[in-house]
């Protein structure tokens, strides 16, 4: 599908107003539109727990692409490592090939790229520029030294985190998805993947792509009945409301359930019911089906991780070139899996109460803040997410050269479960 490039010079974030699109009588080319603006630069102030945002230009000559680090959207991103030139800085860019993208593609890009505009949140992964350079479109935001949640469990936590640990990320995971439902969104794709921590131990959710505003028209809707052709890799994370797709729709709850299963995803080492087909993932999650999490001995957990690595569901930031550099290979005791593992009272509560089958039933995200899991994570431990977590280097080793100057590439797309980083 071919665009007139002249409608794609140039969109960057501002601070200024965003007018409002009504996509049901758009064309694939009106939504290009919406994607086009003046050149300029764009500045978010710091605010409270955020670190200090840089001024970034949407010309593409001021940033020097390091390594690419993943694949996304469908695998119309690309992710890059990336240093600001004029500043020296860091960043992560995303780069989306907008002439391959289908028309609820672009319409998800669009939602993504004016709500995220407006979001202020530490725990909201911040986009700092947004433009467009021929047919593809740049987002760029900050680096996130220790990549996602699920990158950790691949390399350093194969067996599953501790309590302590996944405490830490999934507090920050739901003070973002919180702000996110009082502000009438919701995620709809909470994962490990989705779940990023910088160098300093923020955590951030990301995985904007999918969000849903249910505010129309200055009404807010109390059920969505929009079900997007999710990929079948992320079926194992979604709520049995949202993949039944019936008149009775689902609502920010299903962003709770998604919760639950992320917490045994970190619990365990890989996520619940992956090996699944998707009528019968379905029919367990109707049921009701019994804790999903691994109380058992090291040796089943290997031999069970060995059979799920192969299936290569969950993409998270794979392989990736960028965190192996990043990190170093870790033995100590604070990363090994004891030889038996078991789960707390309060924990198994948590996951419980975020699977209940029947979402009224789940807790909202500000209730889910105060649970007692979280209460005595706090009271247990005084240590920050960084002491929990492998060292990294303190900063990019500059030794690592900047690949050639960007072209546009040649599109050789691969399948998403080959993946790489994830937002």
């Amino acid at each position: 599908m071919l665009f007139s490039m002249s409608l794609l010079d140039c969109f960057c974030t501002s601070r200024t107003q965003v007018e409002s699109i009504r996509t049901e009588k758009q064309s694939e080319t009106s939504i290009h539109q919406s994607l086009v603006d003046e050149p300029t630069f764009s500045w978010i102030p710091s605010s409270p727990g955020s670190r200090e945002t840089p001024l970034c230009s949407s010309n593409v000559s001021h940033y020097e692409l390091q390594v690419e680090i993943g694949k996304g959207f469908d695998n119309l991103t690309s992710v890059y490592l990336a240093r600001h030139t004029p500043s020296g800085t860091l960043v992560t860019i995303k780069i989306t090939d907008l002439e391959n993208c289908s028309e609820e593609h672009l319409e998800a890009l669009q939602k993504e790229v004016i709500l995220s505009h407006f979001f202020r949140h530490p725990n909201i992964t911040t986009y700092w520029t947004v433009f467009t350079t021929g047919s593809w479109l740049w987002v760029i935001s900050p680096f996130m030294a220790y990549g996602s949640a699920s990158q950790l469990l691949r390399t350093h936590f194969p067996e599953g985190m501790s309590e302590t640990l996944i405490g830490n990320i999934l507090f920050g995971a739901v003070r973002g998805l919180n702000y996110l439902h009082q502000n009438g969104c919701i995620h709809r794709s909470i994962k490990a993947s989705h779940i990023l921590i910088s160098g300093d131990g923020l955590v951030s959710l990301s995985g904007l792509s999918r969000l849903y505003s249910l505010v129309n028209h200055g009404q807010r809707s109390k059920a969505v009945y929009d079900f997007p052709q999710f990929s079948t890799s992320v079926h194992p994370w979604l709520s049995p409301e949202l993949l039944r797709q019936d008149l009775y729709g689902y609502n920010v709850k299903s962003d709770i359930y998604s919760v639950g299963i992320t917490a045994c995803e970190l619990a365990n080492g890989h996520v619940p019911f992956q090996d699944m087909h998707r009528t019968q993932m379905l029919l367990q999650k109707l049921k009701g089906s019994p804790s999903c999490l691994l109380e058992r001995n090291a040796s089943l957990q290997a031999e069970s991780r060995s059979k799920n690595s192969r299936s290569g569901v969950d993409s998270g930031i794979g392989e990736s070139v960028l965190v192996s550099s990043l990190t170093h290979t870790v033995t100590s005791d604070r990363l090994q899996t004891p030889s038996s593992k078991t789960f707390s009272p309060a924990f198994q509560s948590l996951v419980e109460l975020c699977l209940q089958q029947d979402p009224e039933k789940r807790p909202s995200a500000s209730t889910l803040l105060s649970h007692a899991f979280f209460r005595q994570i706090k009271e247990q431990t005084q240590d920050s997410i960084l002491s929990l977590l492998p060292p990294t280097y303190g900063k990019w080793p500059v030794a690592v050269p900047p690949v050639s100057t960007w072209t546009e590439p040649n599109c050789n797309l691969r399948d998403e479960e080959d993946g790489g980083w994830e937002f």
